[in-house]
């Protein structure tokens, strides 16, 4: 007969203070384009563990030593996320809440209000410049704005991109059912093949979807016209009707259907 090991009250509190530090150490992460490099070095773990056990011996010596490299790379790798965590924790902000995940309804309305807002905009002409946070976080970018964490509504959007006021120079980040920034700086795209009529704009919505699955919709200064970009890939010449479909293809996704992006590309 084997005897069960004694559990004190201390240590019942010391698993759950670990076990809240992971939790809310996975929602932080989840924020951040660490998690994609989680999901890697978690395929290399599994891939090794396979390997060993159907006896596939130069694979598995190959994956124990890309393992190897993998963790003197870790600090490297995830330096940027390490230095935010420390000092979102320094500035008691580590707990801070997580992203939020909205049902159908509430997503309807954000786009209708950003379809209103973009229709406005593109015709007086307003250069501008939305981003909308899908699964992979863009924290770093957000943090180069004004943080703003408001409601979203189609008059205050068409505000923040007016010429010449504080905001209207930068990119808006939609975050959830909030505006969580504008004046953000975004990666412009290093794509040689694209044409000489794509501004800036066009080139920082294209940099920010190709390394995040984020939708970015932008309005020509000089045209008034729609574009939207996913995937690193941009679509232009939306009107009402698309755009509103693209904005519904990608943020409510539908099962056994066909997707408006991949017939429009």
């Amino acid at each position: 007969m084997f005897q069960l090991p004694t559990i004190s009250f201390i240590n019942i509190i010391d698993m759950l203070v670990v076990a809240v530090l992971i939790y809310k150490l996975f929602l932080w992460i989840k924020g951040t384009r660490a998690v994609q490099l989680l999901k890697g070095l978690v395929i290399l773990l599994v891939a090794t563990t396979i390997s060993n056990w159907l006896g596939l011996y130069t694979i598995n010596w190959i994956l124990k030593n890309i393992r190897t490299m993998v963790v003197v790379a870790i600090p490297v790798v995830f330096q940027p996320e390490l230095r935010r965590a420390l000092e979102r924790l320094g500035r008691g902000k580590f707990f801070a809440r997580p992203l939020v995940f909205l049902g159908v309804e509430d997503t309807t309305r954000i786009i209708n209000e950003i379809v209103r807002s973009v229709l406005v905009m593109a015709k007086n002409k307003m250069g501008s410049l939305i981003v909308i946070e899908r699964e992979t976080g863009i924290n770093d970018y957000i943090e180069t704005g004004v943080k703003l964490d408001c409601v979203i509504s189609a008059e205050f959007l068409i505000n923040i991109f007016i010429p010449n006021s504080p905001l209207h120079d930068g990119a808006v980040i939609i975050r959830g059912d909030r505006l969580a920034a504008a004046g953000c700086f975004l990666p412009l795209t290093e794509n040689p093949n694209l044409s000489n009529e794509l501004g800036t704009r066009h080139r920082a919505a294209l940099g920010i979807t190709e390394i995040s699955d984020s939708v970015a919709l932008l309005v020509s200064e000089e045209t008034g016209i729609i574009s939207a970009a996913h995937e690193g890939k941009l679509t232009r010449y939306l009107d009402e009707k698309t755009l509103r479909e693209v904005l519904t293809d990608l943020l409510i996704p539908k099962t056994n259907s066909q997707s408006f992006w991949n017939w429009r590309s």
